[in-house]
């Protein structure tokens, strides 16, 4: 009886025994599934065995750049902005120290910083011909952005005839590009469209003092004869309406072949200007309020997530 007995014990205690063991395995295998699924304890990495997700690339365009050389015409010069026909580079919607401008400069690197990261190679009168040697000025510097607004003088001419050609213009933008690439690969380029000259003339034609300062030489294919409004008239100033619109068109494709190159999308082309924005002194040119909207355009542009020429911004 107590064999059979003791049997029997051991058969019940190796059953429970059975039991105990299953039940702590099964639960430890809840556990783990915790932890794994939300737990405190992180999930086990992938065993050598496991596909693990590719790192993003590191995209091309750098929305913080460090360091900014602007290059272009009258408008980055800031002139007639402060005074009558002459620069006035603090008022520049690209690098200038104007507290009511806010450029480009101060946008991105602070009011402290901005005089020593940036520099203005611009040159009131320029035009694209002119392009690749500040653009060569601008590349010693090393600069991670190059700004670019120029255009407006080379259909800013004494007669309609004596414009630059499509041809020569994009010719001398892609070697300026090409200056730039050869002496820094890696900078990065914001290009501005070529303002609606156009808009200018119907905004400032109203005023009787900006239209004797046009007389003086600004822009005599669009402004000359600023109250004309014959056949002849309207013909000229259409024709340098649709050269602008031409020179847009080449900085948007020659932008769209390199990778490190943003174009505004028409974005200072489409802007309505309004006599706000107008220099007091010529009514043509910018006021540091026009300077200042420049600078919100491209501070937009250069700090996108999408480039803005694809995006339709």
């Amino acid at each position: 009886m107590r064999d059979a007995g003791t049997g029997r014990t051991r058969s019940v205690l190796t059953t429970v025994g059975v039991v105990l063991v299953g039940s702590g395995v099964l639960a430890a295998a809840v556990l783990a599934g915790c932890d794994a699924n939300g737990g405190d304890d992180p999930a086990p990495h992938a065993t050598s065995g496991e596909a693990r997700p590719s790192p993003k690339p590191t995209p091309l365009w750098d929305r913080s750049p460090n360091s900014l050389a602007a290059v272009g015409d009258s408008i980055t010069r800031g002139f007639d902005a402060c005074g009558v026909l002459t620069d006035c580079p603090e008022a520049s919607w690209a690098t200038g120290s104007e507290s009511g401008v806010r450029s480009l400069a101060v946008r991105l690197f602070g009011e402290k910083q901005a005089a020593a990261r940036s520099w203005n190679y611009a040159r009131s009168g320029a035009a694209m011909d002119d392009l690749p040697g500040q653009m060569r000025r601008a590349a010693a510097r090393s600069p991670d952005l190059v700004t670019v607004l120029m255009g407006a003088n080379d259909a800013c001419r004494s007669s309609v005839s004596a414009m630059t050609s499509v041809k020569d213009f994009k010719e001398d933008f892609e070697e300026s590009l090409a200056v730039l690439r050869r002496q820094q690969p890696k900078a990065q380029v914001y290009v501005s469209s070529v303002p609606n000259l156009k808009r200018l003339w119907s905004q400032g034609r109203g005023n009787p003092l900006g239209k004797q300062v046009w007389k003086l030489g600004i822009c005599p294919s669009m402004l000359e004869d600023a109250d004309a409004l014959d056949a002849d008239a309207v013909e000229r100033r259409d024709a340098v309406q649709r050269r602008v619109i031409d020179y847009n068109e080449v900085l948007e494709e020659v932008c769209a072949g390199d990778d490190r190159c943003r174009y505004d999308g028409g974005a200072v082309f489409d802007y309505r200007f309004g006599t706000g924005q107008l220099s007091r002194w010529d009514w043509f040119h910018p006021s540091k309020d026009g300077q200042s909207r420049l600078a919100e355009m491209a501070f937009r542009a250069v700090t996108a997530r999408k480039n803005p020429a694809e995006s339709g911004a």
